[in-house]
């Protein structure tokens, strides 16, 4: 069984082997002269701004942006929006977004959950019933699980309402020369990337597949397909891509502002939309959206503050993972040893166990959260850990006893603020429905729900969803250090220990622990009701030593090659003389620039 927030990231079938027409021979990659070997590059490094984004394109809007004397977070909305035009296949403002702001004149970290919520009409036995009828009008089986297409998996779109949150408290420039830049390329057109390029043909070519499940698919086609004399086709690398209807949209938010997307002529749009196709989302759920601002959870890391947001998200699960490797002496073991390793994997499966029991909307449910990030919990939770093989038997702890596909990016501003965005459709480009004439499409966040009753992450009406998108900061001394995040579905927790162990126990710099190559393991129990796999499998990059893998296997770990599903990672850091240091995930399209 495959887990289900294990193909959330990139494509929805994801495309596991690239083709090129290039004869490469004997030749590869050529030697680098200082730092790592292995490194793609040196960090960028900067004084008085900086951004990091998935899209080279949409760097340079972000820092354009604050050149004009916009803060971070007028750049990281820049970059936002230009990515949702340029990536769709990942995000948009059909999707959710989280974020974490460091302010320089109050010296505090800000969250920000925009995640949207289910439709309030809907309670489970209808959801329940809808399942079965779509799965039955598709000619399939019924699944106790919400399909990953439709309009069944849609939830209130979020990201809107979460720019115009951070716009009123932190933002400098009118909101309309924000999203002037994404406007313009919408209206003028862009050329796709190499990775995106891909990533779209897979996405559309899944829809087609699954087009029984998808109750209107013209407007999808219409908005994401290249008009020719075969009905259409994806955009090709380096080909020009528009979008006229989001550029429309774009412009109606930079006109009139957020309550146009939630309580005027969108919203009505949307309404009339979802009734015509016979989904379930109404007016009223669009009207009565809020996000909130959330104080961010933190575990202190061998003297760094790790800072993630609470629940409905995933975050807490990297503060657990941290809090039981403080026992292990990580830099003696060496990265990418086997020992290391196992540890490392063991406190993931001890996390992810205790992630699908707990974790879900607070507003419905008891996060015990102060024991899960208890030094007590972690302390018991490790002595289930041999540093010699792999323990078959782990499952969710109590922690009430000890009560007292997605994108990434990150900006800084000469005062100092710093920002990590993540803003994701949920399973790649999301749930192939688009409303008339908006052009953009709805995430499928929805498909994260449990059916089960006893699950504290069951559907209900109104309730958000378990989340996976993950922003992360680190404070040191009272200081700003790194704003971060890698996407991908469950992989983020895991890449997010691997890159902070990469930094604070091994000395890589921020460029350094982006290249490294990265596991990614599979088959702890999920929140969606799917059980434990037992000890599950590890799929590991080419860069760890076969030696390490033949010893993982004899821990009993299942050690398969990796399919490309091991994130996207932008990072900047802050040197103690204000100085930034950027990075940019080598395995996607992006770039870091500074000034």
């Amino acid at each position: 069984m495959t887990s289900t927030r294990a193909i959330a990231g990139a494509v929805f079938l994801m495309a596991t082997t690239i083709i090129s027409n290039v004869s490469y021979g004997a030749q590869t990659r050529g030697d680098r002269y200082s730092g790592a070997p292995w490194a793609t590059r040196s960090p960028v490094i900067a004084q008085h701004g900086m951004a990091a984004t998935e899209q080279p394109l949409a760097s340079e809007i972000a820092v354009s942006i604050l050149k004009k004397g916009g803060s971070a977070v007028d750049a990281a909305i820049a970059a936002n929006a230009a990515i949702g035009l340029m990536q769709p296949v990942l995000n948009g403002i059909g999707g959710d977004l989280f974020a974490i702001v460091y302010d320089p004149k109050t010296k505090k970290l800000y969250g920000y959950n925009g995640s949207g919520r289910s439709a309030k009409g809907r309670d489970l036995e209808k959801l329940k019933a809808e399942i079965e009828a779509a799965y039955k009008k598709a000619g399939q089986p019924n699944r106790a699980h919400i399909p990953p297409v439709g309009t069944l998996p849609i939830t209130v779109p979020g990201a809107v309402d979460a720019w115009f949150a951070l716009h009123d408290k932190f933002g400098k420039l009118p909101m309309s020369e924000v999203l002037q830049p994404a406007i313009d390329y919408a209206n003028n057109g862009f050329p796709v990337t190499q990775l995106i390029a891909l990533y779209w043909k897979g996405n559309m070519a899944a829809f087609k597949k699954n087009a029984a499940l998808i109750e209107e698919s013209d407007n999808a086609r219409h908005t994401y397909l290249i008009a020719d004399k075969n009905g259409g086709h994806t955009p090709a690398e380096g080909e020009i891509f528009k979008n006229p209807d989001l550029a429309r949209t774009y412009s109606l938010l930079a006109e009139k502002g957020r309550d146009e997307f939630y309580k005027g002529g969108i919203a009505q749009t949307m309404d009339a939309y979802f009734k015509r196709i016979g989904g379930d989302l109404r007016y009223e759920d669009f009207a009565e959206h809020h996000g909130e601002w959330v104080d961010p959870l933190s575990v202190n890391y061998r003297g760094y503050d790790v800072y993630e947001l609470p629940p409905n998200g995933q975050g807490a699960a990297v503060l657990q993972m941290l809090q039981v490797l403080k026992g292990f002496d990580l830099k003696k073991s060496g990265a990418g040893t086997a020992d290391t390793l196992t540890a490392m994997l063991e406190a993931k499966r001890l996390a992810y166990e205790d992630l699908a029991k707990w974790y879900a909307d607070p507003a419905f449910s008891n996060v015990p959260m102060k024991g899960l990030l208890s030094d007590a919990y972690a302390d018991a939770r490790r002595k289930l850990i041999s540093d010699k093989t792999a323990n078959p038997e782990l499952g969710p702890g109590d922690p009430k006893l000890y009560e007292g596909d997605t994108i990434y990016l990150t900006t800084a501003d000469a005062d100092g603020m710093m920002v990590s965005l993540i803003q994701s459709n949920y399973r790649g480009m999301g749930s192939g429905i688009v409303a008339d004439g908006l052009g953009f499409m709805f995430q499928d966040r929805g498909e994260l729900y449990s059916l089960d009753p006893a699950s504290p992450n069951v559907y209900a009406p109104g309730k958000r969803p378990f989340h996976t998108i993950i922003p992360a900061f680190v404070m040191k001394d009272g200081q700003p250090f790194l704003s971060f995040g890698l996407m991908g579905g469950d992989m983020q927790p895991q890449g997010h220990v691997q890159i902070l162990t990469g930094i604070i126990d091994f000395g890589m710099n921020v460029q350094e622990a982006g290249d490294a190559a990265r596991w990614r393991h599979f088959g702890n129990a999920e929140p969606t009701g799917e059980p434990s796999q037992g000890i599950g499998t590890v799929e590991m990059e080419s860069g760890f030593s076969e030696d390490v893998k033949a010893e993982l296997e004899k821990r009993g770990y299942k050690v398969v090659p990796g399919t490309g599903g091991f994130g996207g990672y932008q990072a900047i850091m802050r040197a103690p003389n204000g100085v930034y240091w950027g990075a940019s995930e080598m395995r996607k399209d992006g770039q870091v620039i500074g000034y």
